[in-house]
């Protein structure tokens, strides 16, 4: 079998940035859907054609990836207006009221506190960033009809991989 669009292929994968330092892997293997939301465009197009066993190692620019980081998605707001267990690494898709207005699903990341401010960044964590990813195949298989209608492989778990398509999807 063949990875094409519409099917679940199993890559045992690792991230790095351009000179090398790791991001994340997954030796074990993660499911990804061929065609819809689990890949980047540039990866799905990598991975069309080949079948278990092969491989793949691409360099990634930002605008094929994640973006470039846009300063303009940096916020900084009123400690007042959060909850009060709030710490670095939380994340808001919609800010709380009084906050700066935002454009609908930008999902913002507390950076820092300090000084009665909240510092958020509404930037993909890989954005502005080049990335290498190498990969195998060590499965490929037809998606369940979950899977299908979703268009993914992760229904339980959106964030499981790092390779997700658009605007960021829960933590990453």
């Amino acid at each position: 079998m063949q990875a094409t669009p519409d099917t679940v292929v199993t890559l045992s994968w690792h991230l790095t940035d351009a000179q090398d330092e790791p991001i994340a892997d997954d030796e074990e293997g993660t499911d990804f859907y061929v065609g819809g939301a689990d890949l980047l465009p540039v990866i799905t197009q990598d991975l069309l054609g080949k079948r278990v066993g092969e491989s793949g190692q691409l360099q990634i620019e930002p605008h094929d990836a994640f973006g470039d980081y846009d300063p303009e998605l940096l916020r900084v707001e009123e400690r007042r207006l959060f909850p009060d267990v709030l710490e670095p690494g939380l994340q808001f898709e919609q800010l709380p009221a009084g906050c700066a207005s935002a454009a609908p699903g930008t999902l913002f990341t507390v950076t820092d506190i300090a000084d009665n401010k909240v510092i958020l960044d509404g930037n993909h964590p890989l954005a502005g960033m080049a990335l290498r990813v190498r990969y195998t195949i060590l499965d490929i298989r037809e998606p369940d009809p979950d899977e299908r209608e979703a268009q993914s492989a992760h229904l339980d778990d959106v964030d499981s991989g790092m390779f997700f398509t658009g605007t960021p999807r829960g933590s990453a």
